[in-house]
């Protein structure tokens, strides 16, 4: 008795169909499997020649971006140099080495000698002429106090923050000269130091005790000594070093930035590729700042013992501040890039940020409208065209960072917290799938394996 309800037979694939299968299978491995592995060590052996090469040149590049700046903007140099007049370090250095040259230019024996003889012309006793003679060394001490309390009123004075910062503007033309190895001006290069021309302080210092009532101050002649700010031995190399790099200027920035994309752009696994370049080029940040701390102590230990190392130190710190400054704004941005690059990728931790900053602006956006907001047509066109108002964020954000001249690390993170703030508004006018992705889920964020490559049209490559 047959059963209408019978379930037709299961149509299987009979045995010719399965060998065919298996032929093709082990077909597409063999011609597959051997070439993968090999394309892929090359990809990544090039990608990360080509990253670490961006590191180092990224580090030369805001050496070469200061040298340039020093060498060739006036007003940049005057920022640096001019709030020196008012280090009490320099100061105090300045002030010893002007009251030194200008109590050598008075004959202290010979002011005493002229008064013992004043003194016995003027019916003073022998005895007591006689003993005005010993007296050589506290009328120089005293002459010594006299001169160091003028020069001090000059070198603290408004007076003397205005001639320093004229004189340094004024001598920009001899910086140049001096580091690129040649001499003249107020600040020279002789014997492997950069000394400073104290003459115009001394001209100061002299109307000041003429203005006081030490008449004889007038007589002091013209005086020109050195205040040296910089002694090594290794000048000569180190000038070659800046004048290659003044040469390079802003066009290796450029080169580091496209060496760097180079390295991204072969690697196997762009975004992971992205996340070591920024990595690296923060390390290479990191390793010039620790440079530049261990290289003060080695030129301080250079200079001549007559050197003030307190007043070169700050000389060296003034110098030095807008490519410290440089280091750490290079080193933010880059381990910025570095974290955005981690949290679009998709790792637990990352899919879990996101989704965790969708979620707050899906709150915010009912409660929004809990209170009758409406987006009206605005959601629709922002919902069709997410992923390019997303491009744009980004290159407006780009366009304007741009623009900034020597931007601080600060600026930096309140640029970050500018475009945060523009996805989470593109976010809020159209909630759903832009910041958590949702449909994905979350994956160990590794490379792929050899011949196991994202397949056409799957979209499952980072890049």
């Amino acid at each position: 008795m047959s059963s209408t309800g019978a379930e037709p037979p299961s149509e299987r694939p009979n045995d010719d169909e399965l060998a065919e299968l298996r032929r093709r299978v082990a077909q597409l491995e063999t011609t597959t499997a051997p070439e993968a592995p090999s394309h892929h060590r090359l990809r990544t052996t090039g990608s990360v020649l080509l990253i670490i090469i961006a590191s180092v040149l990224s580090l030369l590049s805001v050496l070469s971006v200061w040298a340039q700046d020093q060498v060739t903007d006036t007003d940049r140099f005057v920022a640096t140099m001019a709030p020196l007049a008012r280090d009490p370090q320099v100061q105090a250095a300045v002030s010893d080495r002007v009251t030194t040259v200008v109590v050598q230019q008075i004959n202290v024996p010979g002011l005493v000698n002229q008064l013992s003889q004043a003194a016995a012309q003027n019916g003073v006793p022998p005895q007591a002429a006689n003993l005005i003679n010993g007296l050589s060394g506290p009328i120089g001490s005293g002459l010594n106090s006299l001169v160091g309390a003028a020069v001090d009123r000059v070198v603290t004075s408004d007076a003397f923050a205005s001639i320093w910062a004229n004189a340094i503007r004024a001598a920009h033309s001899s910086i140049e000269k001096a580091l690129t190895g040649q001499g003249g001006g107020a600040i020279q290069l002789t014997n492997n130091e950069v000394n400073i021309d104290l003459g115009p302080v001394i001209d100061q210092v002299k109307a000041q005790l003429v203005s006081s009532g030490f008449s004889l101050a007038g007589s002091i002649p013209t005086v020109h000594t050195q205040f040296t700010v910089f002694a090594s031995p290794q000048i000569a190399k180190i000038r070659s070093g800046f004048r290659l790099l003044q040469i390079l200027g802003n066009w290796l920035p450029v080169i580091a930035v496209l060496v760097a994309a180079g390295g991204v752009y072969l690697a196997w696994n762009r975004r992971r590729a992205l996340i070591g370049a920024a990595l690296g080029i923060a390390a290479a940040m990191l390793l010039l700042g620790v440079a530049l701390a261990v290289f003060r102590s080695y030129f301080l230990d250079q200079l001549p013992t007559d050197a003030s190392p307190a007043a070169a130190g700050a000389v060296y710190d003034a110098l030095v501040h807008f490519l410290r400054q440089a280091v750490r704004s290079v080193g933010v941005l880059a381990l910025l890039v570095a974290l955005g690059a981690f949290l679009i990728g998709p790792s637990r931790v990352a899919t879990t940020v996101r989704e965790a900053g969708s979620a707050g602006v899906g709150g915010v956006r009912r409660v929004a409208e809990s209170i009758g907001f409406r987006a009206g047509p605005v959601e629709p066109f922002v919902r069709r065209h997410k992923r390019w108002i997303g491009i744009a964020i980004l290159l407006i954000a780009a366009a304007i960072f741009i623009t900034v001249d020597h931007p601080t690390g600060l600026v930096i993170i309140w640029f970050a917290v500018a475009v945060l703030a523009a996805f989470g508004i593109r976010e809020f006018l159209a909630p759903g799938p832009g910041l958590a992705q949702p449909g994905i889920a979350p994956q160990p964020d590794s490379d792929p394996q050899p011949g196991t490559g994202p397949q056409p049209g799957t979209g499952t490559e980072d890049g």
